[in-house]
């Protein structure tokens, strides 16, 4: 509610036309970059799967390291915790920015902009001497992450309209593998380079530099046919036609709501497996190597199913049926982990792996709940800044149950509630239906 009054005079473009999707969230093919050449749309590609790279780094590569981080820098408690719960923060605050950004200087360059700053934040983030210069750094990083996960959907509806669910699932993947690889590879390649945090830290700035690579020739490419040919047809990279239409408030719409709460319950789920899920499995006797291994393959579950889902959900006419075999399946894990957490952990495991891949099917829908790049942009900052806060007390509740009570049944109580109101409101989300039909009806 707090975004929804703060990012309220954000609006979506209300169509004119008053046609009915045939399908939702599909735009005529001419909306892709036709005047684009194959080696640009490949170029594009790469960008788009480099800058989703980059996107969870700066946050997966720190708790491996946190204690030496907080022992270099004196750092204490209060402000560990700040660092461990400032990136929901940051995405929902900074990421409402992104459509209005978007729309002046166009979203190639907006995310760009993003990598920059991601790469800027890494660096610096090591040669910090305090507190305050580490805080300011991550900071940084954080706010090129938050925009780039807004405008992600957005690129791909702008240049692939007609392939959103083989493109999301491909970003996806990506997203994944660079959360799982930071996590798993950042303890090993500090010890291999002498055991300094700061090392460790400074490696993920090389691959953010490569996205910026990337992404700078993308633009330029798109300001200089927008130059040579500003009415061949094809987007440049600066405001579309229909970012000029009528606009009416999306905080009026249902379906906007329902992705919002509906990103804001997985991302809750998510948060809490990565961070109590091998301490349920510890405490039920399973050894800490073994808990960690059992965490390492629910997040690496994700990496293959996040590129197969967004293609099956982009075919379906209602996503409502895979948003609820999701939540089912999390439910199945949240039962096991009652009732035999150690005996069939492996099994557990796998299911909470599979219900967290409701994280790239809530991506999808976003880019098919929108008719325009336009709509995108706002309905992608909205769900996720809306999400994202109402994803910051779960994993808290989690740990402040299992302190007063000493076990795991009420916590995990609590999330299995979450989990029924996630199938839900996912049935409200994966209606056939785009957010500017809404938003005409009740205008």
């Amino acid at each position: 509610m707090m975004f929804a009054m703060a990012n309220d005079p954000a609006t979506i473009d209300q169509q004119a036309d008053g046609r009915t999707p045939t399908s939702v969230g599909t735009r005529p093919a001419a909306r892709a970059d036709t005047a684009a050449s194959p080696w640009a749309r490949r170029l594009l590609i790469a960008g788009l799967v480099l800058a989703a790279l980059n996107l969870r780094p700066a946050i997966t590569e720190l708790g491996p390291l946190l204690e030496e981080v907080r022992e270099g820098l004196g750092m204490n408690g209060t402000v560990a915790g700040l660092l461990t719960s400032a990136p929901a923060l940051c995405f929902a605050v900074f990421g409402s920015a992104a459509p209005r950004l978007a729309r002046r200087l166009g979203p190639a360059a907006v995310v760009l902009a993003g990598m920059a700053a991601v790469t800027a934040g890494l660096a610096l983030r090591p040669l910090a001497d305090g507190t305050g210069p580490f805080l300011a750094a991550s900071g940084l990083a954080l706010a090129g992450i938050a925009v780039g996960n807004v405008l992600m959907p957005v690129v791909v509806k702008r240049w692939f309209p007609d392939r959103i669910g083989p493109m999301t699932g491909l970003y996806s993947m990506a997203l994944s593998l660079g959360t799982a690889a930071a996590a798993a590879l950042t303890v090993p390649a500090t010890r291999a380079l002498g055991d300094d945090w700061r090392t460790g830290l400074a490696l993920w700035a090389l691959p953010a530099a490569l996205a910026l690579a990337v992404w700078l020739p993308i633009v330029r490419g798109r300001h200089a046919r927008a130059a040579s040919a500003p009415d061949a047809g094809a987007p440049a990279d600066g405001p579309d036609a229909d970012d000029r239409t009528p606009p009416v408030r999306i905080t009026r719409s249902v379906t906007a709501w329902a992705l919002g709460v509906f990103f804001g319950f997985q991302a809750t789920a998510a948060y809490i497996t990565m961070g109590w899920l091998p301490q349920i499995f510890r405490d039920a006797g399973v050894p800490a190597p073994t808990a960690g291994l059992l965490l390492a393959v629910t997040m690496g579950l994700g990496i293959p199913l996040s590129f197969v889902l967004p293609r099956i959900a982009a075919r379906l006419r209602h996503q409502g049926p895979l948003a609820v075999a999701l939540a089912v399946c999390g439910l199945g894990g949240y039962a096991g982990l009652w009732f035999a957490p150690a005996e069939g952990a492996w099994v557990w495991v796998l299911l909470l792996g599979v219900s967290n891949c409701s994280f790239p099917l809530v991506l999808t829908l976003i880019g098919m709940r929108a008719r325009t790049g336009a709509g995108v942009a706002r309905l992608s900052a909205f769900a996720q800044g809306t999400g994202y806060l109402i994803s910051i007390p779960g994993p808290l509740l989690v740990g402040a149950l299992h302190q007063h009570t000493g076990g795991w049944h009420a916590p995990l109580t609590l999330m299995a509630v979450l989990m029924a109101a996630q199938l839900c409101v996912g049935l409200v989300a994966g209606r056939d239906r785009c957010v500017e039909d809404e938003l005409r009806v009740r205008h």
